[in-house]
């Protein structure tokens, strides 16, 4: 069966086929011939299609006034530019319907452009809020964009790139958050284009992650920010040439009062096959000085690590914290009978765990089997397992977790299914490394089901109309929506099938809710960290297999279904307003039916 299964995923055309037909039984012929339809249109949509602003739309927009008029300088380096992506550049900044904005150029091209002067000129005297200056063709990118924030007399810098262009909605969508959630600093969300001016990829951003941005500068463009910022960052920085935009934004948005993601494609990148072969050549050189702009930050926050580029997704970075400490780990496990299926995970901790202070507690919850303890008695000559008994009646993940708690002194608990076999030796390192830091609260590990496809990778709130997995079942190489199956990201929801969390945070927050004696318990805990201000991570460097409710069955039966409702209904109820909300790490514009991250 699994090698049909994988058989299936491994051929794309088969696998349309059968998304086909499940689609059909899910939704019926004419809702999923639409969304066929729907599909082949949205691949023919161009550049005009997405920057369309009717004449009603415009006007309004043009005739808006707001509570403060905030002048945005918008900066941008110019270097040997090609006539026609200068031209797209700046008639994107010209057809702004929010005026108050001044187009600061500086251009180091050298002699053999002077076309680029002469076009910037031809602007500069037909609109005074285009100022342009030319500089010694020697200087790197950030002098030039340096001198273009010197140019400037604006309240709030925007950056943007010579080849690029705007939607023309986009500095009144950005003023209007200005003005209306006083922030200062603002991201958009951001499309590729081809030379034909056809979309090739929507890349729809999650909120302020910082784990995420320290995997990969995902906020990129647009960018509007504060001036008053720079007072604390500092300008750009010459030794940073080629990722000066990446370590501005991590200064920047470390010290941001208040950090807004606007969901809307308001940035368009040129996707420039033509000068494919420099661009690779110069990304492959810029790499180490992005490694270099990562590690600087989280030095100067106090966090200490390795930072290594991963060559199999240009772009994407790993961080390795170092361990301050060696502390406890109290690795906790429910088990009732399953006698095989716990000697399997036990084992597999023992044999394969490079950390050495931890310790293990299984939470013996009334067993009937003769096997399980026959192995309890085997269990006894490890110091470091200790088998305690709740008596507590029926199944309650929750109470039978909190009692291990009870029963542990590790400084951080790691709650582990008795169905999950470890994979990765360093597993304990990778997941404390993250737990260690003040800031986070829960850490996740990245889990698969027995053919190797993903059963975890973070949970989404509001998925299926509660909380549910994403990219469940894909395979265990794929690498995702923008690389999330193989970086490591911030997230609202990890299950505590494998999940670690500080000890002091656990009692903080509250443990489990025993109200949600089978499901929910580990989504409500996560959003009780979150409530009190902590970061989620998952991280795909800690790998396990996981059965997923081998050993107390799945939701069958009048009565485990009934329970289910109430569950539900609790749930929607206690969370009712983080579910009107959306989840942060989630864009707006995915959608809730598919676990994909597939665009609406």
């Amino acid at each position: 069966m699994w090698s049909l299964v994988n058989f299936i995923l491994r051929n794309n055309k088969i696998l349309l086929f059968v998304n086909y037909f499940r689609s059909v039984k899910k939704k019926g012929i004419k809702k999923t011939f639409g969304d066929f339809s729907a599909g082949i249109k949205e691949r023919k949509k161009n550049l005009k299609y997405f920057t369309y602003l009717s004449k009603r739309e415009r006007t309004s927009q043009e005739n808006m006034v707001f509570i403060k008029n905030h002048k945005i300088s918008i900066i941008v380096s110019l270097f040997n530019t090609q006539e026609q992506y200068l031209v797209d550049m700046i008639e994107s900044v010209s057809s702004q319907t929010y005026s108050n904005y001044e187009l600061c150029l500086v251009d180091g091209s050298d002699k053999n452009h002077p076309n680029v002067r002469q076009i910037c000129k031809t602007y500069t005297q037909n609109d005074n809020r285009i100022k342009y200056r030319k500089v010694n063709r020697n200087i790197g990118i950030s002098d030039r964009l340096n001198k273009a924030i010197d140019m400037s007399s604006g309240d709030f810098i925007g950056l943007l790139h010579q080849s690029d262009i705007l939607h023309p909605s986009a500095l009144y969508e950005v003023i209007n958050v200005i003005c209306d959630k006083k922030a200062d600093f603002i991201y958009t969300d951001e499309a590729f284009f081809s030379d034909k001016y056809y979309i090739t990829l929507r890349h729809h951003k999650p909120g302020y992650a910082i784990d995420t941005l320290c995997s990969h500068n995902y906020i990129s463009h647009l960018t509007v920010f504060n001036k008053d910022l720079l007072e604390k960052t500092g300008f750009f920085r010459t030794e940073y040439d080629g990722s000066q935009d990446y370590d501005l934004t991590l200064r920047c948005t470390n010290v941001a009062s208040k950090i807004y993601h606007i969901p809307k494609l308001l940035y368009y990148r040129r996707d420039d096959k033509k000068n494919i072969s420099p661009d690779i050549k110069r990304k492959i050189e810029n790499i180490s000085t992005t490694e270099k702009v990562i590690k600087d930050f989280l030095k100067r926050q106090d966090k200490p690590a390795h930072v290594e580029s991963k060559i199999e997704l240009p772009g994407f970075f790993r961080v390795i914290y170092e361990l301050k400490e060696r502390p406890k780990v109290s690795i906790i496990i429910p088990n009732k009978d399953s006698a095989s299926i716990l000697r399997k995970c036990i084992s597999s901790i023992l044999q394969k765990t490079t950390y050495n202070n931890y310790e293990i507690i299984i939470v013996e919850n009334n067993s009937k089997e003769d096997a399980v303890f026959g192995f309890y008695e085997e269990l006894k000559r490890y110091e470091n397992i200790r088998i305690v008994s709740w008596k507590g009646e029926g199944f309650n993940f929750s109470e039978i977790s909190n009692f291990g708690v009870y029963n542990s002194d590790g400084a951080h608990l790691l709650f582990l299914n008795n169905d999950v076999t470890i994979i990765t030796p360093n597993w304990l390192e990778e997941m404390l490394m993250y737990s260690q830091r003040s800031d986070v609260g829960a850490v996740g590990a990245k889990l698969y089901y027995p053919n190797g496809s993903v059963q975890h990778a973070g949970l989404i709130l509001g998925l299926g109309g509660l909380a549910s997995h994403v990219f469940q079942s894909v395979q265990h190489d794929t690498i995702g929506y923008i690389g999330k199956l193989q970086i490591v990201q911030n997230l609202s929801i990890v299950t505590a099938a494998c999940m670690m969390i500080k000890r002091k945070i656990f009692y903080e927050v509250g443990p489990f809710a025993p109200e949600f004696p089978n499901s929910f318990n580990d989504v409500d805990l996560c959003l009780k960290i979150r409530k009190a201000g902590y970061l989620i991570v998952w991280t795909p460097y800690a790998e396990a297999y996981h059965l997923e409710s081998k050993s107390r069955g799945y939701n069958v039966g009048a009565r485990k279904r009934l329970k289910h409702a109430q569950d539900v209904e609790l749930f929607r109820k206690r969370w009712h307003n983080e579910l009107s909300a959306g989840d942060p790490y989630y864009n707006c514009n995915f959608s809730l039916e598919e676990n994909d991250y597939r665009i609406k």
